[in-house]
């Protein structure tokens, strides 16, 4: 199932959108949740990246869907977003926030199919797994194959991801459950390692990049067997 928001603030557009997003599930077989929004400032407030697309509109009476879109991708990367505009000129501007496409009102619904088309497209490519991580007011979305490791500091988290660092609360233990064992090995009390980004073990340290994570020698070889035992699994 695709989880869609339609941000529109014309009631008459709003309702036809649905009416065509309905219309495409039927053809296509595909199934849609849907939740409407009728302005940037609804959708931005206290979002949650749950999304997989959504459909905005820019001009918008409280916050127009370029802000929305702005403040949307600094904690969701990952969903796809397609403009529904009167003006083509605001195309370029779309680029600077990953926008995949544009639809012109008044909207047709050949056209606003190829879109969803493409954008099925799109989402397939990216199709990655995500867990939800608690951040301040709110969660952020984080793709499992962002995620370095995981270090317990000062009793709270922090995500060491391929974008940067990401804190959060919550225990090691409760992190450990949402992760595959077979990719996450635990490092004692301190960390978890992605063995996607494991370089090497040297003595007794795990070579992460620029990090080395001290490593127990009762851990040592059980690190080496996991490493292997995911390497023989990738390698298939």
């Amino acid at each position: 199932m695709m989880h869609i928001a339609l941000v529109e603030d014309d009631a008459e557009y709003r309702k036809e959108i649905l009416d065509y997003l309905h219309r495409y599930e039927k053809e296509s077989g595909q199934r849609f949740q849907i939740s409407t929004f009728s302005d940037g400032e609804e959708i931005v407030y206290e979002y949650k990246a749950v999304y997989d697309l959504i459909l905005m509109d820019i001009a918008m009476r409280e916050m127009d869907g370029m802000t929305a879109a702005e403040k949307i991708r600094e904690v969701d990367q990952a969903v796809v977003i397609i403009f529904i505009t009167n003006s083509p000129q605001f195309v370029m501007k779309g680029y600077a926030v990953d926008a995949l496409d544009y639809v012109l009102k008044p909207v047709n619904y050949f056209a606003f199919s190829q879109r969803i088309d493409r954008a099925l497209g799109r989402m397939a490519q990216r199709k990655k797994q995500y867990i939800s991580v608690p951040v301040k007011g709110g969660v952020q979305k984080l793709a499992l194959s962002d995620l370095r490791c995981i270090e317990v500091f000062d009793h709270d988290l922090v995500y060491h991801t391929a974008n940067g660092d990401i804190a959060s609360r919550g225990s090691l233990g409760e992190a450990e459950q949402q992760l595959d064992k077979k990719q996450f090995f635990r490092c004692g009390k301190s960390y978890l390692v992605n063995l996607e980004y494991v370089d090497g073990v040297q003595n007794n340290e795990i070579l992460l990049g620029e990090m080395h994570i001290s490593l127990s020698r009762g851990r040592k070889k059980e690190l080496m067997d996991a490493l292997n035992d995911y390497i023989n699994e990738v390698s298939k």
